[in-house]
């Protein structure tokens, strides 16, 4: 059975930083490539940082590329995505996702295959 287990949300005031890890369990972590998604209750979910499965090659949506890093560790079956610089905008449920794809650059929710439950990050000004 397969299970990514997100933690490391919290509360933070503006201008600070986090970091999400997702641990993985029942699959072979590194044949997946890993991807962190967020959303705010009744929108949907969006792509954040994708990372390859060797954790060479990193893709971010544009509005936290600069701030955001996604980074795994295949021997601890974890990823994780350092947030800095937070905004209140930032205030979302952060979802990781596993893609056993190849193909840089996927950002569909539709593209992969296993998914956590989330961790809650709420920013405040």
């Amino acid at each position: 059975q397969v299970q990514l287990v997100e933690s490391g949300g919290g509360l933070v005031q503006g201008g600070g930083s986090l970091r999400l890890s997702c641990a993985a369990s029942g699959l072979t972590f590194s044949r997946y490539a890993m991807g962190w998604f967020r959303q705010v209750p009744g929108k949907e979910r969006e792509f954040v940082a994708r990372v390859s499965r060797n954790g060479v090659s990193t893709y971010y949506a544009g509005s936290v590329k600069g701030r955001f890093t996604i980074s795994r560790d295949n021997a601890k079956s974890t990823v994780y995505m350092q947030m800095n610089s937070l905004q209140p905008e930032n205030t979302d449920v952060y979802y990781c996702a596993a893609d056993d794809s190849l193909l840089v650059g996927r950002t569909r929710i539709s593209e992969y295959r296993y998914w956590g439950q989330g961790t809650q990050v709420t920013v405040y000004s």
